[in-house]
């Protein structure tokens, strides 16, 4: 909700919503639309109820107010004339007060000027300062309240009331105005201060839902990669064996059906990883816990899986005790090999892989994951191109860094650091 809106529903003590600041009606400056009918018509809203209960009051009051002074002046009029002046005068003066909504500084000058003549006019003028001091900046209000105290003096000093003093009335006047003019000031800053804080809060709830979205998004984007490695590696496996299937119908059958209960392995367990992931997706926060994640001491069996599917790896883990590894680094460096393995299934077939695993704690974890250059011709195998990325992104997240690219022997190698603190 914008800041103009804000200002027609703030509440005040009287007075209606306050106007936004622009090109008002009166020729107040300010910055905002054009001074065409439309654009004024668009800032000018309907009376609610409560500005209605506002206004009324309002011109009661200083109807009120008129009144009082009319049978004051009653017995000490000049002359018929003079009072039928004021009563027409104070009259009109609180018609004026229903269009200081949409004039307020135009109206109180009005009202400050007849109230030099006419005492009558005098509540109204009250009442419209009293708005102009609520809906405008103090370097307007300030000016108009300083026309009226001069009002109000030239007041006393052109028609004195019977039986009070000159000085009296100068004490009165002064007072009368500063206790509206304070009035206004507190009733504006109390609005300001109830818009800024609404204004916080929009802004506050602005800022909670885009770190709520970017942490989303954050969790989206480790289970696409976490998707990447574990689909990857298990659809190569069957890729792998599918083609030796393909490629050798006379294997012995023994073969063939060891090839097979691969693929259906890998099959089945590709799906339930699918599974858990798509549960994970319906439910953040859920899915992790029931599953058991991958560490260091698991990559053995990563090894031997990649080694049943026909592919040469060696695997050199130097590291004393593997479950010492912190499970965060241990996961890591799994998914790292994972990665490694599965890109050289795919684009160095036959290719004999070496992963070598060094470090301690306090120096942290190198796992360095290297295939010299595939024999013969390799076909061409899709990919997104975005395993390498994420590696690059998961070694980072976990405070380390990663290094890949083409050997001279036209291999490939994946080098990783991962910090592991004693």
């Amino acid at each position: 909700m914008s800041e103009q809106e804000y200002r027609w529903l703030l509440p005040s003590a009287m007075g209606g919503p306050e106007l936004p600041e622009g090109p008002a009606e009166d020729g107040a400056p300010g910055p905002g639309p054009g001074p065409g009918p439309d654009a004024r018509t668009a800032r000018r809203p309907r009376r609610t109820l409560r500005d209605w209960i506002v206004d009324v009051l309002m011109f009661v009051l200083a109807a009120f107010f008129g009144l009082v002074t009319v049978g004051e002046m009653a017995g000490h009029a000049d002359s018929e004339v003079l009072l039928a002046f004021d009563q027409v005068a104070g009259a009109l003066a609180c018609c004026a007060l229903w269009l200081r909504r949409r004039w307020p500084v135009g109206v109180a000058v009005g009202l400050i000027l007849l109230s030099v003549g006419a005492p009558l006019a005098s509540g109204a003028m009250i009442a419209a300062l009293f708005g102009v001091t609520v809906h405008r900046p103090f370097r307007v209000a300030g000016p108009v309240a300083g026309v009226a105290l001069a009002a109000g003096l030239l007041q006393s000093w052109l028609r004195p009331e019977p039986g009070t003093s000159f000085r009296l009335a100068v004490v009165l006047t002064l007072v009368i105005t500063l206790l509206v003019v304070g009035w206004g000031m507190f009733v504006r800053a109390r609005r300001q201060l109830v818009l800024s804080l609404r204004e916080r809060t929009v802004r506050a709830e602005a800022e909670a839902a885009l770190r709520a979205e970017q942490a989303q998004r954050l969790a989206r984007e480790a289970i696409a990669r976490e998707m990447h490695d574990v689909l990857a590696h298990r659809l190569t496996l069957l890729s792998v064996h599918a083609g030796a299937l393909e490629f050798r119908p006379d294997a012995p059958p023994a073969q063939v059906a060891r090839a097979a209960g691969v693929i259906r392995d890998s099959a089945h367990e590709a799906l339930q990883d699918l599974r858990e992931i798509i549960g994970v997706l319906r439910s953040p926060g859920t899915g992790d816990d029931d599953r058991p994640q991958p560490t260091l001491a698991t990559l053995d069996a990563l090894v031997a899986e990649s080694r049943e599917a026909g592919a040469k790896v060696t695997l050199d883990n130097r590291v004393a005790d593997p479950a010492a590894v912190p499970a965060a680094v241990g996961r890591t460096v799994y998914r790292i090999a994972q990665e490694a393995l599965t890109n050289a299934r795919k684009h160095a077939p036959g290719a004999e892989v070496a992963v070598t695993v060094t470090g301690s704690a306090g120096d942290g974890l190198t796992v360095t994951v290297h295939n010299p250059a595939p024999d013969g011709d390799v076909p061409t195998v899709p990919g997104s191109g975005q395993g390498l990325i994420g590696l690059t992104e998961r070694a980072q997240l976990a405070g380390g860094r990663l290094d890949h690219g083409p050997e001279p022997d036209g291999g490939f190698r994946i080098t990783a650091w991962l910090p592991w603190a004693p």
